[in-house]
C-alpha cells in the first residue's frame, strides 16, 4: 500500500488488476483502485474536485478530473475515513497514475490541494 500526508490528510491506495475485465488481444486492460483518505488532523474536511494524471506504458498522457469521488463529495471528521473503489483502463498492461484532490477545511473554508500519491498499475504476469 502507497501513501502519502498533506496537511493532515493521508491518503493511500491498492491497486487489483482485473484480468475478467480485460482483452489483452485488443490491448484493454482493467484495473481497480481502492483509495482510503483518513483524517489526521485538527479540522474536518470535505473533498470537492479530484484531478488524475493517467500515464500507459507506451507513453499516452490522460488527465481526468470532476467533482467529487464516485458522486460523492464526502465530509471526513478528524480521526475519521472515507474509502472508495473505483477503476481505470490501459492499453498497455503496465501504467501508473497520480493526482490530487481539492479540499475544504470546513472551519473556515480555507481550500487546499492533497497530493494523491504516485502508484503503479501493473498486470500479475509482468513481475515474474
Amino acid at each position: 500500500m502507497i501513501n502519502t500526508i498533506t496537511e493532515g490528510v493521508k491518503v493511500s491506495v491498492e491497486t487489483i488488476y482485473q484480468p475478467e475485465y480485460s482483452n489483452p488481444a485488443n490491448d484493454h486492460f482493467m484495473f481497480a483502485y481502492k483509495i482510503h483518505i483518513e483524517n489526521v488532523g485538527n479540522y474536518a474536511v470535505q473533498l470537492l474536485r479530484r484531478h488524475w494524471t493517467i500515464f500507459d506504458s507506451n507513453g499516452t498522457k490522460r488527465e481526468v478530473e470532476g467533482e467529487g469521488v464516485v458522486g460523492l463529495q464526502p465530509i471526513i471528521e478528524p480521526g475519521a475515513s472515507h474509502e472508495y473503489v473505483s477503476g481505470c483502463n490501459l492499453k498497455t498492461d503496465t501504467g501508473s497514475m497520480k493526482g490530487e484532490y481539492q479540499m475544504m477545511k470546513l472551519v473556515d473554508d480555507t481550500l487546499f490541494n492533497v497530493k494523491i500519491p504516485e502508484f503503479y498499475l501493473i498486470a500479475p504476469y509482468k513481475l515474474n
